[in-house]
């Protein structure tokens, strides 16, 4: 439960989502929103418009952890 009583939802942590909020990125990458936002406007983050709102694919997060891991080994 959280601080209003009512159970708290893993929404962050749910597999059938295809786009995330730019703060569910940032869960999912233990890093900060603000961080979050500069990864997406350096181009490092893939990430897509959608209305006025800002949305990254589920598997963007994985991909930049995996394009990291690559910089790493190719060093």
């Amino acid at each position: 439960m959280n601080e209003h009583g009512t159970l708290a939802t893993a929404e962050h942590d749910d597999p059938t989502l295809v786009l995330l909020k730019v703060e569910e990125a940032a869960r999912r990458l233990r890093i900060g929103r603000t961080t979050c936002y500069a990864l997406i406007r350096s181009g490092e983050l893939e990430s897509v418009p959608v209305g006025r709102l800002r949305r990254v694919p589920a598997d963007a997060p994985a991909a930049y952890v995996a394009r990291l891991r690559a910089a790493k080994h190719a060093a």
